[in-house]
């Protein structure tokens, strides 16, 4: 993980924290760690649910758009693609 995403478990589930003062703002590291903690809960067996969340007041408040060309770039082209990574995940049901 980065700086900007911290990954922590609270029993079987992982939580995703956006750190990025004042407003968490989605900037490059942001969405690279949120795929990062995707990937990782993914592996984890005993994950079954991801919650990500903003630390502080806000959750993200957008983005500067000057920023947008540093955002790592996909296959599917420019900007910040999860669904990808989020259909990857295996569904467990319980017993």
């Amino acid at each position: 993980m980065n700086d900007l995403v911290e990954y922590t478990r609270d029993g079987n589930v992982a939580i995703l924290t956006i750190n990025n003062p004042p407003v968490n703002a989605l900037s490059p590291g942001v969405p690279e760690g949120i795929l990062e903690g995707i990937e990782k809960a993914g592996a984890d067996k005993e994950v079954g649910a991801i919650v990500v969340i903003g630390g502080g007041r806000t959750f993200i408040a957008g983005a500067d758009i000057k920023e947008f060309g540093k955002i790592t770039r996909r296959q599917n082209g420019p900007g910040f693609r999860c669904i990808p990574y989020c259909s990857r995940l295996r569904i467990r049901r319980s017993p």
